[in-house]
């Protein structure tokens, strides 16, 4: 919930943010001096008492400042636009966030994401997003941290956001994880920050987590990309971090990319981590362990797992790696190791930054591939990340490609629908978590499609399922939205995602080659389509320009070809 900000009707001009709050409130507030000289000051009354106040001298970057009220009532904070600017202000009772969340104040216009009414995908409160980080279960709750920019929805340095959730759907938000170190923080100049890592749970009865990350640095010498680890024992808050890796590992001729740490355990009971990195051949992926029960100090490169050299000199990021067809210490559990490829570019398509998956056997040092395949072939499913829940493996993407983003334009995203990872039939399968189902909420009309008519979608947040009369039949379902010309095809050459905006450089061809699915599975939200056809089988995703949802569905084929069509209304 966001409070209105007021300007009291008294001759000093302050602006106030008001709201009643229960005793021991904490507030965190960013808060910036305007480029005047005076310092930005912020002053807290309740009941009209004071209850303390924060200020700043930097006039380059807002600065995180906490309160705690020590008694509750009608809360003010006031300050005077002429000398302060305030990006964020947000409220929460620390032994009950985990259950309740934070309560937003205050979050400047600009700063704010859009309103998406009826939207089903995991979105922040305010700011930029990107990769997902220290995907888990901690604590009895699912637990994603993610790359996080609060002052903009344009990518700067970098902060862990965080959000909890009972059912990988319904989300609760946060207070901010993770800050850039106090060097970075002084001045948005996207030099780097705290980027991109995993979370392990602490060892035993001990309650809490473990994360690593990369602190980028841009211009550091000798190393811009180094890793940390850090613990919080509350699940909120997290401790001083302690450097890991303070170096590339000697002799390998690696560029200065060394980043996103994701650390499991492996067959042989030890902690491993990966390690993106690359070299003047391709992408390559550095496996390191330790012998610590804690995973906390005593790390030592193992050597290189796996690389990838087909689309050059590419960095391999954000890698993950979880058991997929039994328990990790087994031999013959086969494991997928998967992996985005920045600047990739498939030659045929014209797609750029890959995410590949691999799969094969591990034993704790070496990894033997027995086939591949692309994760997504929309692409817009990015720094996957993926743990081991209770019922098996799940992961998350960033809906959104690198290819896309300029720092001249905001760029509000969202996370994918979480997976599930499976083999079947000698194949990777990424299918959404069943309980996407609790989202239908009424069907909607589907007679009119199988007579070739458009249907209305409602506000587009829906789930489209077509049954096919036999694998492979032909169709396209063309998909009415107001700032791209999108559909769903299914022919000969394959299952794609037809993509165009007016105006704009011709759209890469979003294909899964040779595709012949018998059923086709499609999530459209403000923003995003989703494709899983024969349970995930072939998935794509694709970032949909701006937050209207397309508005119109219009199916064309052959008699015969779609037996079935189910269309659901969706909602949280």
């Amino acid at each position: 919930m966001t409070s209105q900000a007021i300007s009291p009707s008294d001759e000093m001009g302050l602006e106030t943010i008001s709201a009643v709050l229960p005793a021991g409130t904490t507030i965190h507030a960013w808060i910036k001096a305007s480029h005047g000289g005076a310092p930005g000051r912020l002053t807290a009354h309740v009941d009209g008492d004071p209850a303390g106040a924060v200020e700043t001298s930097n006039p380059d970057e807002f600065e995180f400042r906490l309160l705690t009220l020590e008694s509750g009532g009608e809360a003010a904070f006031s300050y005077d636009p002429v000398t302060t600017e305030i990006s964020v202000l947000y409220a929460f009772l620390q032994p009950r966030v985990l259950e309740e969340g934070i309560r937003l104040l205050h979050v400047r216009h600009c700063t704010a994401t859009p309103e998406v009414p009826g939207s089903y995908h995991f979105r922040p409160l305010f700011g930029w997003m990107n990769d997902p980080n220290g995907f888990g279960r901690f604590g009895g709750k699912l637990h994603l941290f993610y790359q996080h920019y609060p002052h903009s929805p344009r990518w700067n340095n970098m902060h862990w956001g965080h959000a909890v959730s009972e059912d990988y759907l319904h989300w609760k938000h946060l207070p901010i994880f993770l800050f850039p170190s106090d060097e970075l923080a002084q001045r948005a100049d996207g030099r780097g920050g705290a980027f991109s890592g995993s979370a392990i749970a602490l060892p035993g009865d001990e309650a809490g987590l473990r994360i690593f990350f990369t602190e980028h640095m841009k211009d550091r010498e000798p190393e811009e990309q180094v890793q940390f680890t850090a613990t919080s024992r509350d699940l909120v808050n997290v401790e001083p971090a302690s450097l890991i890796l303070p170096a590339r590992p000697e002799g390998l001729n690696l560029t200065t990319d060394f980043r996103d740490p994701y650390v499991f355990a492996g067959p042989d009971g030890k902690w491993k981590m990966l390690v993106g990195t690359r070299d003047r051949e391709g992408g390559v992926i550095l496996l390191y362990e330790t012998d610590d029960p804690a995973a906390a100090t005593g790390w030592t490169f193992l050597g290189t797992l796996h690389r990838e050299n087909r689309f050059g000199m590419t960095a391999a990021e954000c890698p993950c790696m979880v058991p997929l067809d039994g328990p990790a210490s087994e031999p013959t559990t086969r494991w997928a190791l998967i992996f985005g490829l920045l600047t990739s570019r498939d030659p045929a398509t014209g797609r750029r930054n890959m995410t590949l998956a691999t799969v094969g056997r591990f034993d704790g040092h070496s990894f033997s591939v027995e086939f591949e395949q692309e994760l997504d072939f929309g692409t817009d499913a990015y720094a996957f990340q993926a743990f081991v829940d209770e019922t098996g493996p799940i992961g998350i993407a960033w809906l959104a490609n690198w290819t896309d983003i300029s720092r001249e334009i905001d760029m509000p995203t969202a996370m994918t629908l979480p997976r599930r990872l499976a083999l079947q039939d000698g194949a990777l399968i990424t299918p959404p978590v069943s309980g996407v189902e609790s989202l239908r909420q009424r069907r909607l009309d589907t007679g009119s499609l199988l007579d070739g008519r458009s249907v209305d979608l409602a506000n587009g947040s829906v789930e489209i399922l077509l049954t096919l009369g036999e694998a492979g039949n032909a169709f396209r379902l063309d998909l009415e939205h107001p700032a791209a010309t999108v559909a769903v095809q299914l022919n000969d050459d394959g299952l794609s995602i037809p993509f165009s905006v007016a105006n704009a450089k011709p759209s890469p061809r979003y294909i899964a080659a040779g595709a012949r699915p018998s059923t086709v599975r499609i999530f459209l939200d403000a923003g995003s389509i989703e494709v899983f056809a024969d349970d995930g089988r072939w998935t794509g995703t694709k970032r949909l320009p701006g937050f209207k949802g397309v508005s119109t569905a219009r199916l064309t084929a052959a008699e015969g070809n779609i037996i079935a069509i189910d269309i659901w209304q969706l909602g949280l």
